[in-house]
């Protein structure tokens, strides 16, 4: 008996030392893979890192100072980038990667610049919540900062 409760016992916790095994490198790849998509305008290179129900939001600052949080619907940034004109260049240079795991639940943290047209535009972080679905390991919430001021452009 005291066997069969020993083999019991290391399976559980072989079992729950394998729910762990996302890297932080499986992590800033799934974030890169969104943004090889974002940069070719592939959106489904994009919708493949990204949950059914992925939730997206911007945190930003008005010009009369006011703070907002605007929550958008995934077809609206989807169709955005798939009908950008072709001669338009966007570019999003990730500046680090900052990331937490824990079991199935990750975090990803990317300061940014963003750039048109090799012209910046704006900079910000960007807040990713990854979470392990019954098909991998997919972003689940993206939020991102926006200003013009304080950035340091490279």
């Amino acid at each position: 008996m005291k066997r069969i409760l020993f083999i019991l016992c290391l399976s559980f916790s072989f079992f729950g030392t394998a729910q762990n095994d996302f890297s932080e490198a499986e992590a800033k790849q799934l974030i890169d893979t969104f943004f090889e998509g974002f940069h070719k305008g592939d959106t489904l290179m994009m919708r493949g890192t990204l949950a059914k129900d992925v939730k997206l939001q911007t945190a930003f600052t008005d010009k009369e100072g006011t703070p907002h949080l605007s929550t958008g619907p995934l077809d609206r940034l989807l169709t955005s980038i798939a009908n950008r004109p072709a001669e338009q260049k966007w570019d999003e240079r990730l500046l680090d990667y900052k990331v937490s795991i824990d079991g199935n639940l990750a975090h990803v943290w990317t300061p940014y610049e963003f750039w048109v047209n090799d012209t910046f535009s704006h900079c910000g972080a960007n807040a990713f919540t990854l979470a392990k679905m019954e098909d991998g390991w997919k972003i689940i919430h993206l939020i991102d900062s926006r200003r013009r001021s304080s950035c340091n452009k490279g």
